[in-house]
């Protein structure tokens, strides 16, 4: 059930960061903001557990996930630029 509900929290947090940082280097489309808010998610785990702020098998909240996403586009932005 935990990488069912990191989808879940992953697909919302996608929209919100969208939401949060919008720019035209960003990914358009309803399934690049689905995947990036899913490995938002999974990136705020992965970080997450390495700092200890989550144990093992603990994934990030919404919160984390949200950040995860944004530090996803942000390091979007910067390759696409450089383009």
């Amino acid at each position: 059930m935990g990488i069912i509900w990191t989808i879940i929290i992953g697909f919302i947090a996608g929209v919100i960061a969208k939401f949060l940082m919008p720019g035209d280097n960003e990914p358009k489309g309803f399934i690049l903001t689905t995947i990036l808010g899913i490995v938002g998610a999974f990136l705020a785990t992965y970080l997450g557990q390495a700092i200890g702020w989550y144990t093992a098998g603990e994934g990030a909240g919404l919160i984390g996930a949200i950040v995860g996403a944004i530090i996803l586009l942000l390091v979007w932005g910067v390759v696409t630029k450089k383009r």
